[in-house]
């Protein structure tokens, strides 16, 4: 039996000339939402612990495509980059390709018919498989497919390497036990299961301990935290007791659910310091037919009576949601009805998103399917009174001072500008230059600044001296000058331009999320 690929293992000798083999690279391609995000964080730490390293810019010997499948493109999405590799694996052997995620616990032997390149593929339930199919698919010189239809080992147990230094995902459940009619999800990662509130705190405690000063909890629905051991007050005692943690600043969680919103969680984000003044809170539609029709536990009514008990004890609150335009059988009533409550809730930020037919879900059974552009039309008048509302809530903001936790990531016209970028306590983006003669923060640190700009999708603070320029050195930025000079890039402390310098051997920041979906 000869090996086709060589191990990944570093530092190996080889018997016959004595020379330490290459340790192997790879990449971790990510698709939707947070989850996979943070999914991909514990295929990459999977992928470490067995010896690869990160490809860092080139071509990697293993690509993994965390896949979604939420969205109707998400099968086209991956065929075709799919088909882009093919051509790369044949140009070089012992190159190997991994398929897991939504799609993958969806279509699985489809993918293996459609591109019968890939080396591996694995689902939702068994992440911590990776390594294994991969050195599987080696030994036997065939593709490995790898389906559970249930958890194997709770994911945060196994090896993480994060995202970030200064901010992190913890998941506090997986799973759904809802059965919206649009949503493939609960088909995928399966019925809901909850972490002990021990084992959670035990990995926010590490991540402060490792410098983070930001974490957000995540959960398909994390306010039906405790549903499976018997406690509906469990979320808000989480949010209580990881407001106990020291050097924990910032707390932040996604996504909740309208129906199973309480009042505790609202009195426990009120009264915890370093719970986030921000929400992200589903709608998906004004109209309570189509609420009905889409199985969503809750009415229009009740929605907006969470809104005004969230801003009655934060004033401040920042309000984000998701919404679905094109519904089968919306009809312009049911959709005046979404502007309506759009126009109330006033949103700082919407995900809009165009219904799209997912087979296996049963809203793709229903009738009144809607046409092409009907439904284009209404995502367009949708959007646009989206954008004015963010313009004006944010305008709302000049002349506020806010506290800004910089991100290693600057904007588009930063280069011009000459700013730095970072997220205020409410999420919201925030360029700011730093005054001549003032000292540089780093990715983590957090600085005090009054806006002076707004525009829909961010906000702008240029101070007109020192004196209206505040920094606070952080453990975070520490924490970001460590994970630097491991990976032999480090800059002088507080250097300008250390945020934008790209030179990190980590990707760093919380994974960026689009302000506006289109």
């Amino acid at each position: 039996m000869s090996l086709t690929y060589p191990s990944p293992t570093s530092g190996i000798e080889n018997a016959a000339t004595g020379d330490a083999e290459v340790p192997r690279t790879y990449q971790v391609r990510t698709f939707g939402c947070q989850m996979n995000v943070h999914d991909s964080e514990r295929m990459a730490g999977m992928l470490e612990a067995a010896g690869y390293v990160p490809a860092d810019g080139a071509q990697a010997d293993v690509v993994v495509f965390n896949t979604c499948a939420v969205r109707e493109n998400a099968d086209n999405k991956l065929y075709g980059n799919l088909g882009q590799l093919a051509p790369v694996k044949a140009a070089n052997p012992g190159m190997q390709i991994a398929v897991g995620g939504c799609l993958a616990q969806k279509d699985r032997e489809t993918i293996l018919k459609k591109a019968p390149w890939v080396d591996a593929v694995f689902g939702t339930h068994n992440v911590g498989a990776l390594p294994a199919l991969l050195d599987r698919a080696r030994h036997n010189n065939e593709a490995q497919l790898e389906i559970l239809e249930s958890l194997d080992v709770f994911p945060s147990t196994l090896p993480t390497k994060r995202d970030s230094v200064y901010s992190g995902w913890v998941s506090i459940s997986v799973g759904c036990n809802n059965t919206c009619t649009f949503c493939i999800v609960p088909a995928l990662r399966g019925k809901e299961k909850d972490r002990r509130p021990g084992d959670i705190l035990a990995e926010v405690q590490a991540l402060v301990d490792d410098g983070a000063i930001e974490v957000t909890l995540l959960g398909q629905n994390v306010n039906s935290y405790g549903v499976e051991f018997g406690d509906r007050q469990a979320f808000s005692k989480l949010l209580r007791a990881c407001g106990e943690i020291p050097g924990l600043e910032r707390v932040r969680f996604t996504s909740p659910h309208p129906a199973a919103f309480t009042d505790d969680v609202i009195d426990a984000m009120a009264e915890t310091p370093n719970v986030m003044p921000q929400l992200h809170m589903p709608l998906q539609s004004g109209s309570d037919k189509v609420l009905r029709d889409m199985k969503r536990s809750y009415r229009s009514a009740k929605f907006l009576g969470i809104l005004d008990k969230v801003r009655a004890r934060m004033p401040h609150a920042a309000i984000s949601t998701d919404i679905i335009v094109g519904f089968p059988g919306e009809t312009e009533e049911d959709f005046q009805a979404t502007l309506d409550v759009v126009e109330k809730s006033r949103f700082a930020t919407a995900f809009t998103f165009q219904y799209s037919k997912r087979p296996g879900t049963p809203a793709a059974d229903l009738p009144d399917q809607l046409p092409k552009a009907v439904v284009q039309e209404r995502f367009e008048r949708l959007t646009a009174l989206q954008d004015r509302i963010a313009a004006e809530e944010n305008a709302r903001q000049l002349g506020r001072r806010v506290e800004v936790m910089v991100t290693a990531q600057s904007g588009r016209k930063s280069e011009e500008t000459h700013r730095l970028s970072g997220r205020s306590q409410d999420q919201r983006l925030v360029h700011f230059t730093v005054p001549e003669g003032a000292p540089a923060p780093r990715p983590g640190d957090l600085v005090t600044v009054t806006i002076t700009e707004a525009a829909a999708f961010h906000l702008i603070a240029d101070p007109a001296s020192a004196d209206d320029y505040s920094l606070r050195r952080s453990r975070a930025g520490d924490a970001w000058d460590r994970a630097q000079a491991d990976s032999c890039g480090a800059p002088a402390p507080g250097a300008a331009g250390a945020a934008g310098s790209g030179k990190s051997g980590v990707s760093l920041g919380m994974p960026s999320l689009p302000v506006r979906s289109r």
